[in-house]
Formats: structure tokens, C-alpha cells, sequence
């Protein structure tokens, strides 16, 4: 039984709590990761003009506009190192992307989708890059806005060539379809065009993106809490950190696959729109 008055015991109390609360407060819990971690103050000012995710994506264009005009300002027979990663980019966008999948009128568009390619693939690889690690299409108006020029690259390709009456008159009514059919499946068509397609192409890029850095930041900082606990914590953290290792060089290839991905189904689409049954 507790001795002395029931002041002194009071006073006992208070000590007690207040020694965990500042053990809380000299250890506290872990914090997950969450979509907090993909919102950044402006460096300096008040604009979103000046945060991370927008000084990265301008940083990029001078980036890429940087190194392809070095790799073909002196373009040679036998090209130098620079010159052939340079033509290499290209010649995979131009050849495996435009020719085999638009056709013959592919020439014209391979500004377009290599730009595309080398646009995406940069600002994802920013998210393994030491002192960046930020991939900037995990931003979802990043992807939102590259899917609205190629909505209406599409549209417009397809319009010009067959007329907005007979492409919407294709698009909903196929041929071959029993009459019945079409209460439903031109709705569905139409939906599929004008929503369905560019809210997939974003969204696709943004998810993968996004569960990446998430996942690559759970790791990191899961290891990093650990280390400084007990020490089976200290062994757990090994393999948190190894996890962390391992699935950076997964997501290097899930950044080049999500843009070559969206660039490909950049151009299925706008060959669908050349497409003679359009």
C-alpha cells in the first residue's frame, strides 16, 4: 500500500507522468510516409512558380535542350559518345515508337512523341537522382497536362483527316454491330474517347510515380527510425535499408517502362485516329 499523505502521491503521479511524457517527447513514434511528403513551400516567395516540382521541370527542359543540341552541334560519320546516346534516344522514338506503330505518316509526329519520351523520362529519373529524389510526375497536374496536348493532338489528327461528323459517326456507330447495340456501346464509345483515354493515360503515369517515391521514402526512413532503437531494431533496419537499395534499381526501370508506356499509347492513339476505318 502507498504510504504518506494523498498530496504526496499526487506530487509521485505528476513525476511519473511527466518522465513519460518527455521520454515521449525524446522518442517519438514513427511517421509513415504519407501525400504530405509531395507538397513543397516555394523556395523563395509566395508563388507556386518557385517550388521543387516546377524548378525541377523547367531545370529538365534545360536539361534535355542541353544535351541534344551538344550531341548534334557537331555531328560526325563516326559519332563521339555524346553523339551516339543522343541518336540512340532518337532513333529508339523514331524507329520502335513512330514508324512501327502510326505508319507512313509517322515523319511528322516523331517531334512530337520524342519530345514526349524524353520529357517524362527525365522528371521521373529526378526521383532516384542524390539531392533531387523527386519525381515530378508524381504531381498530378504534371501528367494531367501532357495527356491534355496529346487529347488534342489526337482529336485534332483525326477531325482533320475524316471530318468531326464521320469521326463521331465511326467512333459510335461500327459497323457490323447489330442496330440494338448501339444504345449501349455508343455511349461507351464516347466515353472511352473523350474520358476514359486521357484519365487513364495520367492517372497510370501519376500512380506509378506516386507508389514509387512512397514506397522508396517508407523504406528509407523506416531504417533510419530503426537504427537508432534497440538493437534487434538496428538488424531490422539492415534489411529496411537493403529494401531501399533494391527497389531503386526496380523503380529506374518502372520510371523508363511508365514512359515509354505513355508514349507508346501516345501514338496507338493517334494512329487509331490516321486509321481508315476512322
Amino acid at each position: 500500500k502507498p504510504s504518506g499523505s494523498l498530496l504526496e502521491i499526487v506530487v509521485v503521479l505528476e513525476k511519473w507522468n511527466s518522465l513519460n511524457l518527455l521520454e515521449g517527447a525524446v522518442r517519438p513514434g514513427f511517421r509513415a510516409p504519407d501525400a504530405g511528403d509531395f507538397v513543397f513551400p516555394s523556395i523563395f516567395g509566395d508563388s507556386v512558380l518557385t517550388t521543387k516540382p516546377v524548378v525541377l521541370v523547367f531545370f529538365s527542359v534545360i536539361l534535355i535542350s542541353t544535351f541534344f543540341i551538344a550531341s548534334s552541334r557537331k555531328a560526325l560519320v563516326v559519332p563521339s559518345k555524346i553523339q551516339f546516346a543522343g541518336e540512340m534516344v532518337y532513333g529508339f522514338v523514331r524507329n520502335e515508337i513512330g514508324k512501327d506503330v502510326i505508319g507512313s505518316e509517322f515523319q511528322r509526329f516523331v517531334p512530337f512523341l520524342f519530345t514526349i519520351f524524353t520529357f517524362i523520362l527525365t522528371n521521373n529519373i529526378f526521383g532516384i537522382i542524390p539531392l533531387i529524389q523527386f519525381p515530378t510526375m508524381s504531381r498530378i497536374g504534371f501528367p494531367v497536362a501532357i495527356t491534355i496536348f496529346v487529347y488534342l493532338t489526337y482529336h485534332f489528327v483525326a477531325i482533320r483527316k475524316h471530318g468531326l461528323f464521320k469521326y463521331l459517326k465511326d467512333m459510335c456507330f461500327m459497323p457490323g454491330i447489330p442496330k440494338f447495340m448501339y444504345v449501349i456501346l455508343a455511349p461507351l464509345e464516347l466515353a472511352t474517347y473523350f474520358l476514359i483515354r486521357p484519365l487513364t493515360l495520367a492517372m497510370r503515369l501519376f500512380g506509378n510515380m506516386f507508389a514509387g517515391h512512397l514506397l522508396l521514402i517508407l523504406f528509407t526512413l523506416g531504417g533510419e527510425y530503426m537504427l537508432h532503437d534497440k538493437l534487434i531494431m538496428k538488424i531490422f533496419s539492415l534489411f529496411s535499408f537493403g529494401f531501399s537499395l533494391g527497389f531503386t534499381f526496380f523503380e529506374f526501370f518502372v520510371q523508363c517502362l511508365q514512359a515509354y508506356i505513355f508514349t507508346l499509347l501516345s501514338a496507338l492513339y493517334i494512329a487509331g485516329a490516321l486509321a481508315d476505318e476512322h
